[in-house]
């Protein structure tokens, strides 16, 4: 009896610590990390019998190089993949790519010309070099994990952490740590890390002409919103969304040699400083319920062009 009562309060304890570990889970979400690399990353074994239910994730992260050809984005950000990808140079004159083993360093060319100018206009305003996280897969579409954007090659993760002095070794690519620009209760920047030269690097990506969008954790919205001045038209692009306190992700427009490709949302007319931004700071947002995950996208959900952009050799 007392074994059976032992193991019994053994049970309780582990699905206590089990629910505590998944309710800070979802809290150190809300702050969205940026997960290590791997210096030895692992090929995926081959897949048995792929069918229509197979996850379309475990296809595309498993091609490794892209589609040959002129580039074409297809889809949207959320359901597309990618033809003639070109990669981002791992060095390039005022940047750097972080965590190269993800093989996410690959975009449509409009994307990739977007963080050349950035870099230089990043030089102007006093910005040591960008560090620049995920773009997309080499044919894009969903990825295994942290994403569900990124898949037609049109989007860019740009860290927080500026450019150090040297070109970093693999190990300092994969496995340093972003800046987290936000205080633990969300409600605020960090004033120990947030610079109003982070302010400027958000406004120059932002009044960049093919940015569409540019995503910021809502503490940080909100502080842009605080110091932004008179002049706050390029805030109109500027929106909060979940996580992004280490990291901030510009979507750009849908390119002229790109007619599969359909066009996100336009933003709204205004600098989403008022109402709008009110909604962020909820307790039911800041801190939402577990919820039950979505399906994974299969094939089908995706454009019919996509399924080309697999079988290409």
């Amino acid at each position: 009896m007392w074994l059976l009562m032992r193991f019994t309060a053994c049970l309780i304890f582990a699905v206590i610590l089990s629910g505590l570990g998944f309710a800070l889970a979802q809290e150190k979400h809300q702050i969205d990390p940026m997960l290590p690399g791997s210096l030895n990353p692992e090929p995926l074994p081959p897949l048995q019998n792929p069918n229509a239910s197979t996850p379309a994730k475990e296809m595309f992260a498993r091609k490794s190089t892209p589609v040959p050809g002129r580039p074409r984005s297809i889809g949207i950000h959320s359901k597309g993949c990618l033809a003639g990808a070109v990669p981002l140079a791992m060095n390039g004159p005022g940047w750097q790519v972080m965590r190269p083993s993800r093989n996410r360093y690959w975009g449509h060319p409009q994307a990739v010309h977007f963080v050349e100018r950035l870099a230089k206009n990043a030089k102007k305003i006093g910005w040591n070099g960008l560090l620049i996280g995920d773009i997309a897969q080499p044919r894009g579409g969903p990825m295994l994990a942290d994403h569900s954007s990124h898949q037609n090659g049109l989007d860019v993760d740009v860290w927080f952490t500026p450019m150090p002095d040297h070109v970093q070794s693999r190990k300092e690519r994969e496995f340093t740590e972003g800046t987290e620009m936000v205080t633990p209760d969300q409600l605020d920047v960090d004033r120990q890390v947030w610079t109003p030269t982070h302010a400027a690097l958000i406004r120059a990506a932002a009044e960049d002409p093919v940015v569409v969008r540019v995503l910021v954790n809502p503490a940080i919205k909100k502080a842009l919103c605080r110091d932004a001045g008179s002049d706050r038209t390029w805030l109109y692009k500027v929106r909060p969304w979940y996580g992004h306190a280490e990291h901030f992700h510009v979507q750009t427009a849908c390119p002229e040699d790109s007619p599969d490709c359909q066009p996100p949302t336009p933003t709204h007319a205004n600098d989403g400083c008022t109402t709008d931004l009110d909604f962020w700071f909820k307790e039911s947002t800041l801190h939402p319920p577990p919820s039950k995950p979505k399906p994974p996208l299969t094939l089908a959900d995706l454009p019919a062009a996509c399924r080309q952009i697999l079988k290409a050799r």
